[in-house]
């Protein structure tokens, strides 16, 4: 099954953000909480530009920043470089188990409760948990096909007194 990648999900994501400037004008407004630029909302528009900037690499730069991506984890296992880590795995061409990887890196960023990256991180959480959910329910179908194309072919070996084919 070809995967799709984030981006797919960002625009959802931008249209709910965009929804709270379209409010009505008899409702009381409260004013959003002031995020902290140098902190949480920094991190995240860092972290939202690398993912903007690994999406346009392929092979070789793709497989370098992977790795570059992979050390800084290992130095620092902090939010930011686990998110970017689990991104980097959910990327198209990614291989099948990366998914899982990237899961299990994102469960701690999911379960912080004063990071600025968590919102994210539930997203793509959620993203993978959906895409796994209807890849699995693909193989099933495919499964079921293959089940019935089987039967049909004993089926028609069978008819007008035929012997069945071996």
């Amino acid at each position: 099954m070809r995967r799709t990648g984030i981006p797919v999900l960002l625009l959802p994501a931008l249209l709910l953000a965009g929804c709270g400037t379209l409010r009505g004008g008899d409702v009381q407004e409260t004013p959003p909480p002031v995020e902290d630029v140098r902190g949480d909302g920094a991190e995240l528009a860092r972290t939202m530009a690398f993912y903007a900037r690994v999406r346009q690499l392929a092979g070789p730069e793709l497989a370098r920043e992977q790795e570059n991506t992979r050390r800084a984890l290992a130095r620092s296992r902090t939010d930011p470089n686990r998110l970017r880590y689990a991104l980097l795995l959910t990327l198209p061409g990614a291989a099948a188990g990366d998914e899982v990887r990237a899961l299990e890196l994102l469960e701690p960023v999911t379960r912080s409760t004063d990071g600025g990256l968590r919102g994210l991180a539930l997203l793509v959480t959620a993203f993978l948990q959906e895409q796994r959910r209807l890849e699995a329910g693909a193989q099933g179908l495919q499964q079921k096909l293959d089940a019935l194309m089987t039967l049909e072919r004993n089926m028609t070996g069978r008819e007008g007194g035929a012997p069945r084919k071996k």
